[in-house]
């Protein structure tokens, strides 16, 4: 079998919060389809039909989970990970003094 070779990965492009907003607001008012502002744009189709439909969820045209939302999960979850990870600290400081006044 010969050794082929992965082609090598793009670095992952990142687009400010305004770019996206003008990229959608192109597709909304201009009557123009995704493929083709994408094209404008030197974007995939894909990633600005993503903005898109994000967009229509943040507006409540469509179901789905908000942007903010999201967010919001996120945040919740790093909270409760740092809630655990200082409850874990407290248990074993409680153990510890237990062990010391015992002696």
């Amino acid at each position: 079998m010969e050794n082929q070779e992965k082609p090598a990965k793009r670095p992952r492009r990142k687009f400010s919060d305004e770019f996206k907003r003008d990229a959608v607001e192109i597709v909304n008012s201009s009557g123009k389809s995704i493929a083709q502002v994408a094209r404008e744009l030197g974007i995939y189709d894909s990633t600005l039909g993503s903005w898109v439909k994000q967009d229509e969820i943040n507006r409540g045209v469509r179901d789905g989970v908000t942007t903010a939302d999201r967010e919001e999960v996120t945040e919740l979850r790093r909270e409760n990970a740092r809630l655990r990870m200082e409850r874990e600290l407290l248990k074993r400081a409680v153990a510890f003094w237990v062990r010391e006044s015992n002696e």
